[in-house]
């Protein structure tokens, strides 16, 4: 019986310590190999140009920034040309610069971070649940740590004319992806945990509707884009960009036509590379284009607000990819959606670097090699890139531990037999 105990200690033991290897060295990237080892911005490009034969994308506008300057542009298509002026949904990095019109209004003391949602309400209310209403806030909507674990999620509708009201999509979305039930409610205790909430941005949309009196498009345009001179970028469809919006295409390579969005704020932004290019002159300190959000209030989007893991992982209405020095992270937001986009936006503040994909026809094309990038010029695995390695990592723990199991149990039985075969000597 005690060499069974010591066998099991043993198997114990070894099980912790391969489990805690494989996933310090997924975290650290001990043996991730990325899609290229090139840092400078042309020769990353030039690596991105072959990437691109290796699979399906139908349009790629991708910009890489160094030193606070524009280094290198980039464009693909497979079909109608694509330029830094063409059009592109950028699906859940809308959420990423949604926020910076939202902190607008906390600057302007219009909105309080730390206050229940409910005061700025009138036409939509959270529906009653066993959880407390009033501890729902702009922060913890911002964050993800709202208790709001809906799963939203859009997919947008075929036909602008068919899409629902605001009201009515927080009630119960009609266009909630496959595995939601597109009711907006408290699931979780607000506060505990992070979760990724789509219906969370959609209740700030409202929220900022009532508080600065406009649509959220309007209010956007006026106290973002026009100081920005993002004059190609808006939440709600304008027919006059017709002709200047990219081509869709599912993952087969067939095109396939733009929805319409009632969830703007979390899912519906268009914009272009020229104009989403502002942004990172938003938040390079130095750069002396007129910013709607201060350097301070910027500061407070990349505190963390939320870990997941035991790590940071979201700030107020941006990922914290990677940790850097000084308390700084590598900022963004990426976006997915269907028919197939991907977009990524990454910022070093300690570099005053960055790199910016827009794609459509893949569904992480864009996300990979932005985490890529980030891996290059950082060592340190991100946050999304950690995320997509999460189901190998599992597999890789559970194929080991069987392994030790199976191999412990193997030399026990071993021991065994030869111990009863010395007794059987004797």
């Amino acid at each position: 019986m005690q060499s069974f105990y010591k066998y099991l200690v043993l198997t114990i033991v070894s099980i912790v310590i391969y489990a805690a290897s494989v996933f310090i060295g997924t975290d650290k990237g001990w043996w991730y190999k990325p899609f290229t080892q090139e840092k400078m911005p042309n020769k990353f490009i030039n690596s991105v140009k072959e990437e691109l034969k290796s699979e399906f994308v139908g349009n790629l506008a991708i910009a890489v920034f160094e030193d606070g300057k524009l280094a290198s542009e980039f464009f693909y298509s497979k079909g109608k040309p694509v330029d830094r002026n063409t059009v592109f949904q950028v699906a859940s990095l809308s959420k990423f610069v949604s926020t910076i019109g939202i902190m607008k209004l906390v600057q302007d003391g219009k909105l309080n971070l730390d206050v229940a949602v409910s005061q700025y309400l009138t036409r939509w209310q959270l529906p009653k649940s066993q959880f407390d209403n009033d501890k729902v806030t702009v922060r913890r909507l911002l964050s993800h740590t709202a208790g709001l674990a809906d799963g939203l999620g859009y997919a947008g509708f075929e036909n602008p004319s068919t899409i629902q009201s605001l009201e009515a999509s927080l009630t119960n979305a009609k266009d909630a992806d496959p595995g939601s039930d597109g009711i907006l409610k408290i699931n979780i205790e607000p506060g505990s945990e992070w979760r990724y909430s789509g219906g969370g941005f959609t209740l700030l949309q409202l929220i900022v509707e009532e508080v600065s009196g406009q649509t959220f498009d309007a209010y956007m345009k006026t106290e973002v884009f026009e100081p920005l001179q993002m004059t190609s970028s808006f939440y709600q469809w304008d027919e006059s960009f017709r002709e200047s919006i990219c081509e869709f295409y599912r993952i087969d390579g067939s095109v396939a036509q733009h929805r319409y969005y009632t969830a703007q704020a979390a899912s519906a932004l268009y914009t272009t590379l020229a104009d989403i290019e502002k942004l990172f002159y938003l938040f390079d300190k130095d750069n002396e284009i007129q910013k709607p959000l201060s350097i301070g209030f910027q500061k407070k989007m990349r505190q963390v607000e939320a870990k997941t893991l035991g790590a940071p992982i979201y700030g107020l209405g941006t990922f914290l990819f990677t940790e850097l020095e000084n308390r700084e992270f590598v900022i963004g937001h990426d976006g997915k959606n269907n028919p197939p986009i991907n977009t990524a936006f990454r910022y070093n503040p300690i570099s005053n670097s960055g790199i910016i994909l827009l794609a459509t026809g893949s569904t992480d094309f864009a996300t990979r090699i932005a985490s890529d990038w980030v891996f290059i010029k950082t060592g340190n695995i991100d946050a999304l890139l950690f995320l997509m390695q999460l189901d190998k990592m599992i597999q890789t723990i559970i194929f080991g531990c069987i392994t030790i199991l199976i191999l412990v149990i193997f030399i026990w039985l071993l021991k065994r037999s030869q111990l009863a075969a010395k007794l059987i000597k004797r």
